[in-house]
């Protein structure tokens, strides 16, 4: 773990130093016609960035390349967004969120980029989302799932293409009993922030309206990136719960399954991990076989194959020797997303570059085709995506010396997001009404 973290410490350093606009030009400003500018936000250094903020660069980077190549599969075969060249300025997203904030007013206000793609944590995005507001910048956020940023106010310049916790949460709990029809007893541990109180609380809700009868044992919240969880775990095995829920992701995924795996916490319950594709090849057999895994959507294995899938896959391993996971979909499903809405608002204009303003318009109640699904803005006033998503069970084959998911189920997007303009804890405490699962 520990030679990890180095390499991912010096991938960083790397991502840092090469991290410089194409062409090495001076700042381009917003209203030059040449070429679209991309503010990248992602974490280049910390826990987060081997399993979550490299592999969201490195989506960002082959996409980019290809999509100045013209080489992307159709329909986004067309050069850059709207004929337009991209370039990009990738921003380390660690430290405070005071200091996330001021590297957002720089892409800004001292860069003046176009657009920003960006962010991991939900602390970071509900940081700065109140910003991008107020400076009326088109923002994307590429991965942070709360549910929260589109829940507490309507947005204008703020958008999520990537479905939220809730769905990530509510399809949990319809796997679970799909394939525990007796569960009785559930226990969780989840960050201590924004990310895993919210994940926990829409377990707990839809497992209230789909389990009546089942029960909550161990409720644990450790701090952020806390690494260590020898209390936590000795607390766990003194449950009798048949299934341990966590959204845990980054390093403390990590260290939680090394660490659970040394003391059979596996054996004793199945762990739903909600996060895990994204570390599953550098935990290998750590995962308890049976284990429950999602891909925050139909991501990575779950995705469906479809010639785009393909595409990106292929570009993605030949590039760096692994497959991509979710957080490298999520990425690239993001700068899709603004592609597709530029250049609907580019050909709204007779394919001149369209303003910030003209394209929000655009974006606004979109869909359009990613990596492997579907995705249309249909909650949050039209801001937040929604798509199908899959769950699987995790096996370790011993032949090919990895790890693999079985027994995939999906469930379609109305079948675990909250309809349009309702409130996704509102809609579970409701009864999930209107859920569409057929």
């Amino acid at each position: 773990m520990k030679n990890y973290a180095i390499r991912m410490l010096r991938s960083g350093a790397a991502a840092l130093a090469i991290a410089a606009f194409a062409g090495g030009a001076a700042p381009v400003q917003a209203q030059d016609a040449g070429s679209v500018k991309l503010g990248l936000v992602t974490f280049l250094s910390g826990p987060a960035a081997g399993p979550f903020g490299v592999p969201g660069r490195n989506g960002a980077e082959i996409l980019i390349e290809a999509l100045n190549a013209g080489k992307v599969p159709a329909p986004y075969n067309t050069v850059g967004l709207g004929g337009l060249k991209i370039e990009t300025k990738i921003i380390d997203e660690s430290g405070s969120a005071a200091n996330v904030v001021s590297e957002y007013r720089n892409l800004v206000q001292r860069d003046q980029v176009d657009a920003i793609v960006g962010y991991v944590s939900s602390g970071n995005c509900l940081a700065v989302t109140p910003v991008a507001e107020e400076l009326k910048a088109l923002t994307v956020l590429f991965d942070c799932g709360t549910p929260r940023i589109f829940e507490e106010k309507p947005r204008k310049y703020v958008f999520r293409v990537t479905p939220h916790a809730t769905q990530d949460n509510v399809a949990a709990a319809r796997y679970v009993l799909a394939k525990k029809k007796n569960v009785t007893l559930y226990s969780g541990i989840n960050q201590n922030y924004a990310w895993g109180q919210d994940s926990w609380r829409d377990f707990v809700g839809a497992m209230s309206v789909l389990a009546p009868k089942a029960k909550v044992d161990k409720e644990l919240f450790p701090k952020l990136f806390a690494g260590e969880y020898g209390a936590e775990i000795s607390t766990l095995l003194t449950s009798k719960s048949q299934v341990l829920h966590t959204s845990f992701y980054d390093g403390d995924l990590e260290s939680f399954i090394y660490q659970q795996a040394a003391r059979g916490l596996g054996k004793r319950m199945t762990i739903l991990a909600t996060t895990a594709e994204s570390s599953m090849k550098r935990l290998g057999n750590k995962i308890p076989d049976g284990s429950i895994i999602g891909a925050r959507g139909s991501n990575g294995p779950l995705a469906r194959d479809t010639e785009l899938n393909k595409w990106f896959v292929k570009v993605y391993t030949d590039r760096y020797g692994t497959a991509p996971t979710y957080p490298s979909y999520h990425m690239a499903q993001s700068i899709i997303g603004l592609k597709a809405a530029w250049e609907k608002a580019a050909k709204a204009k007779n394919d001149a570059k369209p303003t910030i303003d003209e394209v929000v318009a655009a974006f606004e109640n979109l869909q359009f085709e990613a990596f492997g699904s579907t995705i249309k803005l249909a909650i949050g006033h039209g801001h937040q995506g929604i798509a199908e998503i899959a769950y699987g069970t995790y096996k370790f084959n011993k032949q090919k010396n990895e790890g693999e998911i079985v027994d995939v189920v999906r469930f379609p997007a109305e079948c675990a997001n909250p309809p349009a303009d309702v409130n996704a804890e509102d809609w579970i405490k409701g009864g999930m009404k209107g859920a569409k699962c057929d």
